[in-house]
């Protein structure tokens, strides 16, 4: 009976002298081979299952080191990138992968070069045994590495090769739970004949498939679920942020397809089809830049860049505008209510140069003051049933307007029929479309502090609609009843009227956010515009002091019987335009544009809002199916 070494050794690997390793599978030695993983083991013995080997190094007849191995993990990402098989090359020929499920080397053994060296010996033991017991050949030796704690250089010192990070899930039955804990990816590589075997046979479509060749003729179903298959990079923040913890991956990858093909008969050429799909998995993937490169590169070659750089500056490569209106209907279906929202405000965009289209020194929101940058307005829609992005105009300067900035529209091909406009006439442009289209019905419509502090941008809004817009804290007002007697019958600022103690501080929940209830004291007045000195319309004025201490002020022309609840419910309706941005440029790269031209700036936002819609789809689905593969957590 082999007993576990316990005095400390130090040195180098030619001072230990003479080195066992032993199989101990299936022999009364396994138990301590069980023990030692147990108790030094930082992932402890767990359950294995499937084919395995265990052995132990001996060192003077008593173990000094554990090494396992089993079967290959069913799916990794950045390990099927690598070998370039398909999916039933895959299924087919895994048993000759094996996994490097445990190694340990028991902490008081502390000698130079001994991981390297055990690993190197233990393969070549662990080849013959595996073929021997289980009948096949390993060619393929694979492990997982916590980057947390270790560094992994005992393998790449024994020749194995850093591959990446897996997705961080692990499987329970039939679903992959998200856990977060990513692991390094290391694999050596046996016999390299294998790998060029695999990828000999591929077939020549499935060899474009598997590349996303920009230039693929996709016909079928089987062909595009095929493609996107090997497109497993899915970002996990992404899906937290969607609500999802537990995701059956196939499930997601089949509701995409479904959610793809929706959009299919904008597209002349099965090729554009293709890069379609590719660019939107690209946006939900984990990769930490959305731009073409990356995008490309993560599931091709280099040269296939250029042809997609081709295919998002090619008017006639989709129809943008048809895409538009098929996102908008299918959004709308989603989330609209009769008394819902219309909202614009402005995103920026910073930007290094000064080729791409629209860029100018102009104050950028992301960077607090003035720089290089593009300015974008959008409009959104929200209701109790959800929100969304609904349409975007790029902010032409008027230096690119000018006779002399001719050249620069020439070379960003921005159409001969672009005009200048301000912001505030976009916004209205953008409002004007959605209340005439009648896609999305509204009640309200809302503004940031930009276009609510904007008087003719409020006077100009369609007939009937009640406008909650937000104002900067200096605004002159005029205040009525109670607060006129303390403040005086001039114009105070909203600063002056919130911070009048008449009226108290009324502590509410807003409203429910993803990290719990949103709290906030509220004050609620009438109060009369101020029109150059002179008391306007009379309009309410609903004021939010936050926890963090920040504080926002609206107007709104509701009613003067309009519920303070109906006030409070249109304030929570300002909120998902922002939540918007954050979501798609924090998860779905919209501000990673990197083209210079018109259609390139437009065609992207619109293929970021087509990603975010089915992120909303995904969340939607989960609050209507609880019994769907894809669940919430509590």
């Amino acid at each position: 009976m082999i007993m576990m070494e316990e005095q400390a050794l130090v040195g180098s690997v030619n001072d230990l002298g003479k080195i066992r390793i032993i199989n101990v599978s299936n022999t009364e030695n396994e138990k301590l081979w069980d023990d030692m993983i147990r108790k030094y083991h930082y992932l402890g013995l767990g359950k294995i299952i499937g084919p395995r080997l265990k052995y132990l190094v001996l060192h003077n007849e008593k173990a000094i080191a554990a090494i396992g191995y089993n079967r290959a993990a069913k799916s990794i990402g950045v390990r099927e990138s690598y070998i370039g098989w398909d999916n039933q090359q895959r299924l087919a020929l895994l048993k000759n992968v094996v996994n490097n499920m445990r190694f340990l080397i028991l902490p008081m053994i502390r000698i130079k070069n001994l991981a390297s060296y055990l690993l190197s010996k233990s393969i070549k033991m662990m080849c013959i045994d595996w073929e021997v017991r289980y009948g096949e050949k390993p060619y393929i030796v694979e492990s997982f590495v916590d980057g947390s704690q270790y560094n992994g250089t005992c393998y790449l010192a024994s020749s194995w090769q850093y591959l990446g990070e897996t997705r961080g899930f692990s499987k329970a039955g039939k679903k992959y739970t998200y856990h977060g804990h990513k692991k390094k990816v290391f694999i050596r590589v046996i016999d390299r004949r294998f790998i060029e075997r695999i990828r000999k046979e591929r077939k020549p479509a499935e060899k474009q498939i598997a590349n996303i060749c920009p230039t693929l003729r996709l016909n079928n179903r089987g062909e595009y679920a095929m493609m996107l298959e090997t497109m497993t990079e899915w970002n996990p923040a992404l899906l937290k942020e969607a609500g999802i913890t537990e995701v059956g991956v196939s499930v997601l990858g089949e509701k995409l397809l479904d959610f793809m093909e929706y959009f299919f008969p904008c597209f002349a050429r099965s090729e554009g089809r293709a890069n379609f799909l590719l660019y939107i998995k690209g946006l939900l993937s984990s990769i930490e830049r959305k731009s073409i490169e990356p995008i490309v590169l993560l599931h091709a070659k280099p040269e296939k860049v250029r042809a997609m750089q081709i295919f998002m500056g090619a008017e006639k490569a989709a129809d943008d505008d048809s895409l538009k209106m098929r996102y908008q209907e299918r959004l709308a279906k989603e989330i609209v209510e009769d008394d819902g929202m219309l909202n614009v405000d402005g995103s920026d965009f910073p930007k290094k140069g000064a080729k791409s289209v629209g860029v100018a020194r102009q104050h950028c929101g992301p960077l607090g003051k003035v720089d290089n940058c593009q300015a974008g307005v959008f409009a959104g829609y929200s209701s109790r049933k959800g929100y969304g992005l609904i349409d975007y105009r790029l902010y032409m300067p008027e230096s690119w307007m000018s006779g002399e900035a001719k050249e620069r529209r020439e070379a960003c091909h921005v159409p001969d029929d672009i005009k200048f406009k301000t912001k505030i006439e976009l916004a209205q442009e953008m409002i004007n479309d959605a209340v005439s289209a009648g896609k999305f019905k509204a009640k309200w419509i809302g503004a940031d502090s930009f276009f609510g502090r904007n008087k003719k941008f409020l006077d100009d809004l369609p007939e009937g609609m009640i406008y909650f817009a937000d104002i900067l804290f200096n605004m002159k007002l005029y205040p009525l009843g109670e607060i006129a007697n303390n403040l005086g019958i001039g114009p105070v600022t909203a600063l002056d009227i919130a911070a009048d103690n008449s009226i108290n501080w009324n502590r509410i929940i807003l409203a429910e956010g993803a990290k719990g209830p949103i709290i906030a004291d509220e004050k609620c007045f009438r109060v009369r515009e101020d029109r150059d000195g002179r008391p306007g319309d009379e309009v309410w004025l609903y004021i939010r002091r936050f926890t963090d201490g920040k504080v926002k002020f609206s107007l709104s022309n509701a009613p003067a019987d309009t519920p303070i609840e109906e006030l409070r419910r249109a304030a929570t309706m300002r909120w998902p335009i922002e939540q918007c941005f954050e979501e798609c440029k924090s998860e779905l790269g919209m501000d990673h544009y990197e083209g210079r031209s018109w259609v390139m700036w437009h065609r992207h936002m619109l293929f970021v809002f087509i990603a975010h819609l089915f992120l909303i789809e995904v969340r939607l689905m989960l609050k209507k199916n609880s019994n769907t593969n894809i669940t919430t957590g509590a």
